[in-house]
């Protein structure tokens, strides 16, 4: 049985990775359909936002078939082994499918609340499309991104169904805290359980708060 140390470490590295991932996957997806209307705009928007929706198991499921022998990405099909199946890179990437959409939502939205307009002047004053982005839509939306990225840390975090399905439950090897909490409590070791259950709430607790902070920072009263 490893060390609480080494669960909570591996869950909140492999949350971050997986974060990361997403977070330069869905940005530029987000400003997409936040700035773009386009045939099948609602479509895409669907589609992003299905695992939010899904059963975690059933996402794990369809990802397992990508990648088994025989699916489209499986050894067999790509002459390699993508090395994901029952190993912690597919933790990773199960845990950045069930946050994507979550981060993809709030990204959206925080570049919704940007005006068009102020990027626009600022191409008007030499600025290119690129650095009217960066110098004026990012950091005016950045309070709201960082929100993305907390929210979808946190449900990385969290993720159980989808991670077990592709990768298991290897203690050492791919074991999240989700998962070890769901072994100690059927193992009978509920004091384990206790101890993984309230290191999840502390830093659950302390992601959302800051969530809230940055949605809805504090105005002093005049």
């Amino acid at each position: 049985m490893p060390p609480l140390f080494t669960i909570v470490f591996s869950t909140l590295f492999w949350a971050a990775l997986a974060t990361s991932l997403v977070m330069a996957l869905g940005l530029p997806l987000a400003f997409l359909l936040s700035r773009r209307s386009f045939p099948g705009h609602r479509l895409l928007l669907s589609l992003v936002t299905l695992p939010l929706v899904l059963p975690p198991t059933a996402v794990g499921f369809l990802l397992l078939r990508l990648l088994a022998d025989g699916g489209p990405l499986g050894r067999d099909t790509l002459g390699f082994d993508p090395g994901l199946v029952l190993t912690w890179r597919g933790v990773v990437l199960a845990c950045a499918v069930m946050s994507f959409p979550l981060v993809v939502r709030t990204a959206k939205a925080a570049f919704d609340e940007v005006d068009p307009g102020l990027a626009a002047i600022a191409r008007t004053l030499g600025c290119g499309p690129l650095a009217a982005f960066f110098r004026v839509t990012l950091p005016l939306a950045a309070r709201g991104l960082v929100a993305a990225a907390l929210l979808g840390f946190t449900r990385a975090m969290g993720e159980f169904g989808a991670s077990v399905t592709i990768a298991g439950s290897i203690p050492g090897k791919t074991q999240t805290l989700s998962a070890a909490i769901y072994g100690a409590q059927q193992g009978g070791d509920p004091g384990r359980a206790g101890v993984l259950v309230a290191i999840a709430l502390s830093v659950g607790f302390l992601a959302i708060f800051a969530t809230e902070l940055l949605a809805h920072p504090y105005r002093r009263k005049r």
